[in-house]
């Protein structure tokens, strides 16, 4: 059976193409570009995926008019994304609803770039610049479904130690809460705090996401560090959906959380 090739390999391989047609090796090519060799090595083999601005300028300097930003361009949001979250992203992209409970950070539909970068620049071990960038790239770009013609119904359920841990510094967390309220003032958007007095509650189990498909059937999305479950039986789904109507229950209103998250800014 053949082996499959995976599209960052193809993009790479084309670059590669150019790049050898141009009558450069790798060193010079990368000399050009000013970035080490060692990225240039990465993105040819599909390692590293071939970032917007970057692909922008390789085209000037092979002169391939713009048929490598053409390509980035077209590339699916899901092989943008770090793999074990594709399934995730296969079914939000075109979900009707989305309902998300997070205990460490804020859900990546509402994180700005800022509190994104922050957030990989923390993991251990460090993933390397080029590869945070991507990601940084790619969690926006996944955004862009709350810009559909009819994006999805969403909710959101925040634990209260989200806001209160620092990440990325005090701006950045402005700017957060700022985002927050901005993303969930439309009438098919809200969240809710989880104060951190309520305890014990129906999330600690941990993070969940619940999806319903343009067919109408239910999903769960759980993910623990570097991997993540699909979850697809109906009996299984109804238990998660029991769990998040509890939550809901417990949570501060809608109207009470957008009343902290102003306290927070010092508005209110």
């Amino acid at each position: 059976m053949a082996k499959k090739v995976g599209a960052w390999q193809a993009v790479g391989a084309l670059l590669a193409h150019y790049r050898k047609l141009g009558g450069l090796t790798q060193e010079q090519f990368a000399e050009l570009a000013n970035i080490h060799v060692d990225t240039v090595g990465s993105i040819e083999q599909g390692r590293l995926a071939l970032q917007p601005d970057r692909a922008d300028q390789f085209d000037e300097l092979l002169e391939t008019k713009g048929s490598l930003t053409l390509l980035v361009e077209r590339m699916p949001v899901r092989e943008k994304v770090v793999q074990f979250a594709q399934s995730l992203v296969d079914h939000e992209q075109e979900a009707l609803s989305v309902l998300s409970y997070e205990s460490l950070a804020v859900p990546g539909l509402l994180q700005t770039q800022d509190y994104c970068r922050a957030v990989f620049d923390y993991r251990y071990p460090a993933i390397g610049t080029e590869t945070a960038e991507q990601w940084v790239s790619a969690r926006m770009e996944r955004q862009l479904v709350l810009q559909r013609e009819r994006p999805p119904v969403c909710h959101f359920v925040l634990e209260e130690s989200i806001l209160q841990r620092p990440v990325g510094g005090p701006e950045v967390m402005r700017e957060q809460f700022r985002r927050i309220l901005e993303y969930t003032e439309p009438i098919h958007m809200s969240f809710q705090i989880m104060p951190t007095s309520v305890a014990p509650h129906a999330g600690l189990g941990g993070p969940m996401v619940l999806l319903v498909t343009p067919h109408h059937d239910r999903l769960a999305y759980l993910e623990v560090q570097s991997a993540s479950f699909l979850v697809e039986d109906p009996n299984e789904v109804s238990d998660y959906e029991l769990k998040y109507g509890m939550l809901r229950s417990q949570a501060l209103s809608p109207d009470e959380s957008v009343r902290l998250v102003h306290r927070l800014l010092g508005d209110r």
